[in-house]
């Protein structure tokens, strides 16, 4: 992490393929060591390792990306850069509230509701269905915090075709050719646009969607959104955001008679990734058991 954070010292913008074969020019890699694959061949292991310092690094404040595939360095950066540090690992990112809240997110309960932090090497009394299992949470974690990062940066255009297809892949609108002609054709008060309940269009939805780098939405904002479903004399709405709600918004629409659900970033990106928008599959890893059955016949 700090020769990557030395590398955007200059304050340029720095194309993330570009820092990682400047990187290893810097550690003298050889072709072979460039080469190693990851246990799934999907990425070299070098590539992979350079990735998860610069994810570190933006969780923590230190860098920040101002446009897809490239990165830079944030005040923060600079000003850490200004200690000397001999290093930089997870007890030093740890000073700063942002990587706080990333490790919560990573957070889960086990079966016996005791909880347990995703593992960074220290535990030891975990097995080995463990370790992998806290592992798939903590790329998990890490792909849904870049997810929404991105979603924040597109266009509002593009924002609404992303709500599209997410919608579609969740079984709602029928086919993504109807949903779209739907959404974004209302422009009626506090309405974005309707798709179907099913495929079949028994009933309706009405959306709205808000792409917000900052920012909370507020009760003003659903209570405007309440209203025109009223207007439309419909019950069901689904309010969409890659910023968060207000606890007053949410108290609000738990209060009133219109179904309306809350989408904020965190629960749109982990949506995105369940339902494959946006995201692909680089690798797969089958846990296998003896089968007992087989052999009780020998």
């Amino acid at each position: 992490m700090l020769p990557l954070l030395k590398l955007a010292s200059d304050g340029k913008e720095h194309k993330f393929s570009q820092a990682v074969e400047e990187l290893a020019n810097e550690f003298n890699l050889t072709a072979e060591e460039r080469n190693e694959l990851l246990p799934s061949g999907s990425q070299p292991v070098f590539n992979n390792r350079v990735g998860w310092a610069r994810s570190y690094l933006k969780q923590a404040g230190l860098l920040e990306s101002p446009r897809r595939g490239f990165f830079t360095i944030t005040p923060k950066g600079l000003e850490l850069l200004s200690t000397n540090p001999v290093k930089i690992d997870v007890s030093v990112l740890e000073q700063y509230p942002e990587f706080i809240e990333f490790k919560k997110r990573k957070k889960t309960k086990s079966e016996n509701d005791a909880q347990i932090e995703i593992s960074t090497g220290q535990d030891s009394d975990l097995t080995p269905e463990d370790s992998l299992a806290e592992a798939y949470k903590l790329l998990r974690s890490a792909l849904e915090s870049e997810v929404i990062n991105v979603v924040k940066e597109a266009s509002p255009s593009f924002f609404e075709r992303l709500v599209v297809d997410l919608l579609v892949k969740m079984g709602y609108g029928g086919s993504r050719q109807d949903a779209g002609k739907a959404l974004g054709k209302s422009g009626d008060g506090g309405i974005d646009g309707i798709i179907n309940e099913d495929r079949l269009g028994l009933d309706v939805i009405y959306i709205q969607a808000k792409r917000w780098s900052e920012g909370t939405v507020g009760r003003p904002e659903i209570q405007k959104f309440a209203g025109a479903l009223q207007g439309q004399r419909a019950k069901k709405g689904v309010f969409i955001t890659t910023s968060s709600f207000t606890k007053e918004a949410i108290k609000y629409v738990s209060r009133i008679e219109s179904k309306i659900i809350l989408i904020d970033g965190e629960r749109l990106a982990k949506l995105m990734v369940e339902h494959n928008v946006g995201v692909t599959t680089v690798g797969i890893y089958e846990i296998k058991k003896l089968d007992s059955d087989y052999f009780e016949n020998e």
